[in-house]
């Protein structure tokens, strides 16, 4: 076996195929029914509140465990992930959060909701950040924006599920049952990704050469299968380095990086979980009923799926930066527009709009362009070290909501999502790197695998 194994230079090599394909149904799949537990939140809260098991201020504990939950789970899950593989990570997240999720729908009380929403965010905390990290790995740099955008679709479309699902579910047959529905089907995913290969760059990165060549050369195989003979590999690598400490994420040539994702997770969160979230919430408190309030919502998160298709359109032609830096422009914009708007048609049109332009930042942001600052050996634990910073904005952006809403109405709460924007938007342009149209070796600042046999310029990565 050559001891250069360069996982890396040859996956990049490769056709798209049907073992692509497999990848991205049995990751996406996941993080879609995890995006359908996050979100059915919001009717669920609203219907709750409906009906008296919960109160206002009840809902944002509910809401805010779930985010500490998640910041636990974002952390333990890139420790996990880094130290003893991808595989681990998603399986024991995805049991945690499905088998809790089938518990939540016997819940007594909602003090019982509140501790089992804890644990649930565990693992909801952990799915979103192994599945970017890890697909990523798999897909060649050319496709790569493109087919990080199709599993932000899969996982965007679970606010469109969870909203279209709870509209018939939750006045029909209760809120408990949309609990049910997501841990029944965590479990059946769970079992089908038993056959998911473990990522040879990983593989490679930790020394497991045997293992990294005996998985690179199946997925080979299976794609030649499809395609008939591979292209040359056009690079010899070694990507073996020795164990990277956590500190390394704040070292000279990647503080700027985990700054920059740290501030796009941010933002994200802070948009999506202080308006689209509550925006059942928002509809009842001003006088609607819950039908109305969750018809509203549905039309509005149509824009989830329309914004990832719209990242689709634009990740491998514009790139990542370029992408997030338009797009929370237009962000700002729409929130200082849509307060003013009266009528059922104008609220829906540029609601739809304004949630488009959040979810085409959740496309670029979350799933392409953070996982790819970090290099192999940090990137679960960089792209985790995000998540934990967005998931404590998301729980003061929790409390932050409410109490703005109350003193200032819609306007108060997409103020404090278009300043965070505006942060997001200056540290990217300052920092000024894209991964577009390179492999993820080629953007790994030279700095950071410390006596490592690859040094690798980052400065063609630079806009």
């Amino acid at each position: 076996m050559n001891h250069n194994v360069s996982s890396g230079a040859r996956l990049d090599r490769l056709p798209m195929s049907r073992f692509h394909w497999k990848i991205l149904g049995l990751i996406g799949a996941g993080a879609a029914l995890d995006a359908f537990d996050v979100y059915l939140a919001g009717g669920v809260a609203a219907a709750m509140v409906k009906q008296g098991f919960s109160t206002l201020h009840l809902n944002a504990i509910f809401v805010s465990v779930g985010f500490f939950g998640m910041l636990i789970g974002a952390g333990f899950s890139g420790y996990l992930g880094d130290r003893f593989g991808r595989r681990s990570s998603y399986q024991i997240n995805l049991a945690l959060f499905g088998l809790t999720s089938i518990a939540a729908a016997f819940a007594p009380s909602i003090y019982w909701l509140i501790g089992l929403r804890f644990v649930m965010g565990i693992g909801l905390g952990a799915e979103l950040v192994v599945a970017a990290g890890t697909l990523c790995e798999f897909i060649p740099p050319a496709y790569r924006g493109r087919w990080t955008a199709l599993l932000a679709l899969m996982i965007n479309s679970g606010l469109l599920i969870a909203t279209s699902v709870g509209y018939v579910v939750i006045p029909a047959l209760g809120w408990r049952w949309m609990f049910g529905i997501a841990g029944i089907g965590a479990v059946i995913v769970w079992i089908l990704r038993h056959s998911m290969p473990e990522s040879p760059r990983w593989l490679e990165s930790v020394g497991r050469l045997q293992e990294a060549e005996q998985t690179v050369s199946a997925i080979e195989r299976e794609v030649e299968a499809q395609h008939g003979a591979l292209p040359p590999c056009s690079r010899i690598q070694n990507l073996e380095v020795p164990p990277q400490p956590f500190r390394a994420l704040l070292g000279r040539g990647m503080i700027g990086r985990t700054i920059t994702a740290a501030l796009t997770v941010i933002a994200v969160n802070v948009a999506v979980y202080g308006f689209v979230a509550w925006l059942p919430t928002f509809f009842v408190k001003e006088g609607r009923d819950v039908v109305t309030s969750l018809g509203f919502t549905m039309l509005m998160s149509f824009g989830a799926p329309a914004g990832a298709l719209l990242g689709f359109l634009c990740a491998d032609r514009i790139g990542r930066s370029r992408g997030i830096v338009f797009f929370s422009l237009a962000t700002i914009v729409l929130g200082f527009v849509y307060p003013h708007m009266v009528s059922n048609a104008a609220i829906a049109c540029v609601g739809f709009t304004l949630v488009s332009c959040i979810y085409v930042l959740v496309t670029l942001g979350l799933f392409s362009y953070v996982p790819e600052l970090f290099p192999t050996a940090l990137r679960l634990r960089g792209t985790g070290t995000a998540g934990v910073c967005g998931r404590l904005a998301s729980m003061v952006t929790s409390y932050g909501a409410v109490v703005l809403f109350a003193q200032f109405g819609i306007v108060g709460v997409l103020v404090m999502v278009s300043t965070v924007l505006l942060l997001l938007v200056i540290a990217i342009l300052a920092l000024g790197i894209d991964a577009n149209q390179y492999s993820l070796e080629a953007v790994s600042p030279d700095n950071v695998i410390v006596d490592g046999p690859l040094a690798l310029q980052n400065g063609d990565a630079t806009q």
